[in-house]
């Protein structure tokens, strides 16, 4: 394997730096979207009752800090005594941050999977040209050379495909998952506050 690297010449130095970074950000993004951490059970088992939720900036401080279901329930909270196209504003804010929070990182997921197979093509275009000049110096033609070279050429292609595909994979799952929580928790704060509303 490190005979592989080596072969593989300077650029696969970027593009390891790459692998490490794609897979921190799929663990790290795995691991913060799981749906018990953004849409408690607690918290929605407590959405049955609309009475008794807090109103001060304090509490609603707090509840906003448990999860993302729980930012919007406090924007919605402090905001809902408002006109409603004042209350229906402030909550499509807190989703707005809400969606912003829930994405962080895939951007950088995403230009991940985009650059490595350039990366990848770049180091085998230089590994074609150090063939070709090392055959030119040498005043030879000799097939066998030209394929060796080459084969050692492709191993930055191959390389920067290798962790290109598991990363955009992975970024289209996320997103998908982040599409589907958003969704979720629109849905259940709607029904809350439209209870809320009926309640009051």
């Amino acid at each position: 394997m490190l005979e592989i690297f080596q072969d593989g010449g300077l650029l696969m130095l970027p593009i390891a730096f790459c692998s490490v970074i794609a897979m921190a950000i799929c663990l790290e993004r795995w691991w913060s979207l799981r749906r018990a951490q953004v849409l408690p059970e607690p918290l929605l088992a407590r959405m049955g009752d609309t009475s008794g939720w807090p109103s001060s900036s304090t509490a609603l401080n707090e509840l906003g800090e448990t999860s993302q279901l729980g930012y919007v329930l406090a924007v919605g909270l402090a905001n809902v005594a408002q006109p409603k196209d004042e209350f229906q504003k402030a909550r499509q804010t807190a989703l707005d941050i809400t969606a912003h929070s829930l994405e962080r990182h895939l951007t950088g997921l995403g230009v991940v999977a985009s650059i490595c197979p350039l990366l990848g093509i770049l180091g085998t275009v230089v590994g074609l040209i150090e063939v070709f000049d090392q055959l030119f110096a040498a005043g030879q033609t000799d097939s066998q050379l030209l394929a060796g070279g080459i084969s050692t050429a492709l191993i930055t292609t191959a390389a920067g495909l290798s962790v290109a595909i598991p990363a955009l994979v992975c970024h289209r799952a996320l997103l998908r998952h982040v599409d589907a929580l958003l969704l979720e928790i629109e849905a259940v704060s709607d029904r809350f506050f439209d209870q809320m509303r009926k309640d009051t």
